[in-house]
């Protein structure tokens, strides 16, 4: 790994850790918890690609393991997240660039699914029943929605910053991560077109300018 996607993911890994425990944990919220920590993983795999995302998951796995008030086997969530961040990677597209919201939104939910299902999974392996006496439906069905809720806010900003650690030219074309998120949101059915009015203002700018243009021309005429 550069050097600079190892200071960037571990910066946004141990602040997402930070949020995750000290924030979303104590919203006591029914069924699973928001899964910042995931939504990090994800973002930065789907810019990184699969090798990346797996080493990445790896390590914010582990730091979730050994955070206090961790309950469970040291590896657990490190193993989960190791594979999750691969298989993320490789909706990694070959040009770089996401040109709809539709792939990691289908990310994000697949992502919520199989965490909680290799969770649980691992967890029986090693005599951990603790999925059972909650309810595996509800926590499937809980994290999907609560990550695909955060999603909208986090991946898309996650993603452009780790495409400008890596001075990649996608990360100043237009239609970035404001566009992106846009999509994102009024996709899920807010009804909200961020990008569109990012385009009206910036006409709007462009026509006041040219109007004072004009004005100083007819000025100098004079």
């Amino acid at each position: 790994m550069r050097v600079n996607r190892m200071l960037l993911s571990a910066t946004l890994v141990v602040v997402a850790l930070v949020i995750q425990v000290s924030v979303l944990a104590r919203l006591q919220l029914p069924g699973a918890v928001p899964d910042l920590l995931l939504l990090t993983v994800l973002g930065l795999a789907m810019v990184y690609g699969h090798v990346t995302g797996a080493l990445i998951g790896f390590g914010a796995g582990l730091l979730a393991d050994l955070a206090p008030p961790a309950d469970h086997a040291a590896g657990r969530y490190a193993l989960v997240l190791c594979v999750i961040g691969y298989l993320a990677g490789l909706a990694k597209p070959e040009s770089g660039r996401m040109r709809s919201a539709t792939v990691p939104m289908l990310v994000v939910v697949a992502a919520a699914i199989g965490t909680t299902l290799l969770y649980a999974g691992v967890g029986a392996l090693v005599g951990d029943t603790a999925a059972r006496h909650v309810g595996l439906g509800s926590l499937l069905f809980s994290a999907a929605v609560y990550d695909l809720l955060l999603a909208p806010f986090t991946v898309p900003f996650i993603m452009a910053l780790a495409r400008r650690a890596e001075n990649d030219p996608l990360a100043d074309t237009q239609g970035g991560s404001s566009n992106v998120a846009a999509g994102w949101i009024s996709s899920a059915g807010t009804g909200l077109r961020i990008g569109n009015q990012r385009g009206g203002f910036r006409m709007k700018a462009a026509k006041s300018r040219a109007a004072k243009a004009g004005r100083i021309k007819g000025v100098k005429r004079l």
